[in-house]
């Protein structure tokens, strides 16, 4: 079993920037696949950004490209989500999960969730 808790939320001004952590435990995340979420309110749950068990392959939806980077550091048993150039669009609860082998856009086929952190973006 594994236990995410997600933290670094906030309210934030358009164009600043959040890193968000979320930190396992019960089991090493060296061998599973992470992802970021959010879910606006009103509106379903969304990838944002995944990372590979090694850190070597990331991916960012479209909306965050350019301005969205996943990270990790296994020895810590942590995931970051460093984001910049926030704007109102980005407000959202978010989260992170886990699954083993690869990323995937499906929430659906995550194993572990964290409770969700606040991100809100002000104009």
């Amino acid at each position: 079993q594994v236990q995410l808790v997600e933290s670094g939320g906030g309210l934030v001004q358009a164009g600043g920037s959040l890193r968000l952590s979320c930190t396992a435990s019960g089991r090493t995340l060296s061998t599973y696949a992470m992802a970021w979420f959010r879910q606006a309110t009103g509106k379903d749950r969304e990838f944002v950004c995944g990372i590979s068990w090694s850190g070597g392959s990331t991916g960012g939806s479209d909306s965050v490209k350019g301005r969205f980077t996943a990270s990790r550091d296994n020895a810590k048993n942590t995931v970051f989500l460093q984001m910049s150039s926030l704007n109102p669009e980005d407000t959202a609860v978010y989260y992170c999960a886990a699954r083993r082998s690869y990323v995937r856009v499906n929430p659906f086929e995550y194993d572990y969730w964290g409770q969700g952190t606040q991100v809100t973006v002000s104009s």
